[in-house]
């Protein structure tokens, strides 16, 4: 497994490495000097530019130089995976025409005179591509030290953000009275298996309200009543334990906690909660080493029965590790109540009805936010100060990742994609083809996956089963949704789709209503488009279209050509599911690599 937080571009390099290891690439080098020499190179450079991409990643969001760097390095990678897959493929050849010639007793031991000729051939190009390809990673290479990209930069995190507090301005809050009620019953009710100490795991994305729901319930008159002790601990990424036992400590004692030995500090807390009912809230915690919480929990032995802890965390496998009870999950809340809460930070106490323009361009702005309460709060606040239409106009229209403001929704949603694995960054970054609102089976998203040569073999474990996996673990840390009322469908929040976009660029294009052809790159390498699209009109192709008629429609797609090195092309049929991949419905072609005739290389699907 990579490391949590690797860059997105480590999964890349990952596989190039794996390639350069292979058995047919390895067996084609065997005995030609100069490839295997330049081969070698390749792997070292390689190397050297793996060793800054951690932070490189960290300042691509601050730093578009650095965003430029990464994509012209990603595109390097795309092109040498490109080179190494051809190589593969003319070894595999070569490999099927030499135990074709030794089956054949009257051409043994012989290679017929095409094929010498085209292997002459073939060697001979090869070469000036891999010196190509050398030189123009090094040249990229050498850009690091220019933008002051550090090397061995251990895994940093995003700059640190505010520390939640237990306390909450109720009447501020729009939307939980219902998840309230449910949640304080679970605090006052025994728990069902008998525990003394009940964790109850809440769950859900960035910005969702998980910290919210806490500090209503730990501020209750009910709540307060009938524990003898609260305590609340903003955890965050790093889970110190003797950090977090001195936190709770303090609020026993009621003052500030110095002890910094831990067998004195877990001593001394246990003592102070022998026989005490305790309710203590873990708010927003990240890990996921058992033994770290072993560690911690050790101290609450000996509270009374009835205690209980609060967990938020946006990651499931959190959730099942520390809690003792059904994870609740939080839902979005209402466009209503996303509007009440946009209106009250947008306008304060003026009355919105005094700027009606603003009021009526409010509501697309609303939607926007998709019921998520901190994205209705952050464009509240930053138009607070804007009075102008054209103002609110330009906050309507823009991505949520251009508005570079104290009050964005960046940084919640960032530090989640900062947690990913590398691997996992790869699979979630592909998924900004899919259009806002679209609705998709694992099975088929996983076959997608498999497809690009996105999954990681693993010993003893078929392809499918490995793309599961990485599919489960997305949904765990809350990128994936279940889809209304059908849970074999998943979705993506419109922002976390945003997120997507913003991270794989050009590479990924989606063809929608926005866009336009012009906007394809030759970086682009996955292409989808809605089949219902204006801007395909007349094209013959569209979703009452024939199989064949599509098909014969795909030449008018000649803005692709730019894409020389596409690797994906997806029709997307829009309809009550936005779902195309059942399979009695849809075809998936599997095409040959052809790259370097720059055709698609992976997948083809309609």
């Amino acid at each position: 497994m990579e490391v949590v937080g690797g860059a997105l571009l480590s999964s890349f390099l990952s596989v190039l490495f794996d390639r350069l290891a292979s058995r047919p690439v390895v067996d084609f080098i065997r005995g030609q000097k100069i490839t295997s020499g330049l081969l070698k190179k390749l792997r070292i450079k390689l190397l050297s530019v793996n060793s800054v991409l951690d932070d490189a990643e960290e300042k691509q969001f601050n730093n578009p130089a650095v965003r430029e760097w990464l994509d012209e390095l990603k595109d390097a990678l795309y092109a040498a995976d490109d080179l190494l897959d051809v190589i593969k493929t003319e070894a595999l050849r070569r490999k099927l025409e030499g135990d074709e010639s030794e089956s054949s007793s009257s051409r043994k031991s012989q290679v017929p005179i095409s094929s010498s000729t085209w292997i002459d051939e073939f060697d001979k190009t090869m070469e000036p591509k891999i010196v190509e390809m050398l030189e123009r990673l090094e040249f990229i290479v050498n850009e690091k030290d220019v933008l002051g990209l550090n090397e061995g930069v251990p895994n940093r995190r995003p700059q640190s953000r505010l520390s939640a507090t237990s306390l909450v301005e109720e009447d501020g809050v729009y939307g939980r009275d219902e998840d309230k009620e449910t949640t304080v019953k679970l605090l006052l009710s025994d728990d069902a298996n008998g525990n003394k100490l009940s964790v109850i795991p809440v769950v859900g994305m960035g910005g969702i309200g998980k910290t919210t729901l806490a500090q209503l319930v730990y501020n209750d008159a009910r709540v307060k009543q009938h524990f003898d002790l609260q305590a609340w601990v903003y955890v965050s990424e790093e889970f110190d334990v003797v950090r977090i036992t001195q936190i709770i400590y303090g609020s026993v004692i009621s003052q500030t906690c110095s002890i910094t030995d831990l067998n004195l500090l877990q001593v001394k807390l246990k003592e102070a909660l022998t026989g005490k009912k305790c309710f203590f809230v873990h708010d927003d915690v990240w890990n996921e080493n058992y033994i770290h919480w072993d560690a911690l929990r050790c101290s609450f032995e000996s509270v009374a029965h009835g205690s209980k802890i609060i967990v938020t965390t946006r990651n499931q496998r959190v959730a099942s590790m520390m809690g003792t009870v059904t994870t609740y999950h939080l839902n979005h809340i209402s466009d209503e109540d996303c509007g009440l809460l946009f209106s009250k930070h947008a306008f304060g106490r003026i009355n919105s009805a005094v700027h009606p323009t603003l009021e009526e361009i409010s509501s697309g702005i609303i939607k926007k936010c998709k019921g998520l309460p901190l994205a209705a709060k952050s464009l509240g606040g930053l138009l607070r100060c804007k009075q102008s239409y054209e103002e609110w106009d330009e906050i309507l229209k823009s991505e949520i990742w251009d508005l570079q403001d104290e009050y964005t929704i960046l940084p919640a949603l960032r530090l989640s994609y900062h947690h990913l694995p590398s691997h996992l960054k790869r699979c979630f970054s592909y998924c900004s083809i899919f259009p806002k609102g679209y609705k998709f089976g694992k099975s088929e998203l996983v076959l997608l996956w498999m497809a690009e040569g996105f999954l990681s073999p693993q010993r003893k474990k078929m392809m499918e089963d490995v793309g599961v996996e990485y599919f489960d673990e997305v949904i765990s840390r809350s990128f994936f949704q279940h889809s209304g009322d059908d849970q074999s469908l998943f979705t993506m929040h419109d922002l976390i789709n945003d997120l997507a976009k913003f991270v794989s660029r050009e590479f990924c294009f989606r063809l929608d209503d926005s866009d336009s052809f012009n906007n394809v790159s030759s970086k682009t390498r996955h292409f989808s488009y809605t089949q219902n699209s204006p801007f395909l009109e007349g094209l013959g192709v569209g979703v009452h279209a024939t199989a064949k008629e599509e098909i014969s429609g795909f030449d008018k797609f000649e803005a692709l050509c730019e894409a020389k090195y596409l690797r994906t092309f997806l029709a997307i049929k829009p309809g009550p599911l936005w779902n195309i991949f059942s399979f009695n419905k849809v075809q998936l072609y599997q095409v040959q690599p052809r790259t370097s005739a720059g055709m698609i290389q992976n997948s083809f699907i309609r």
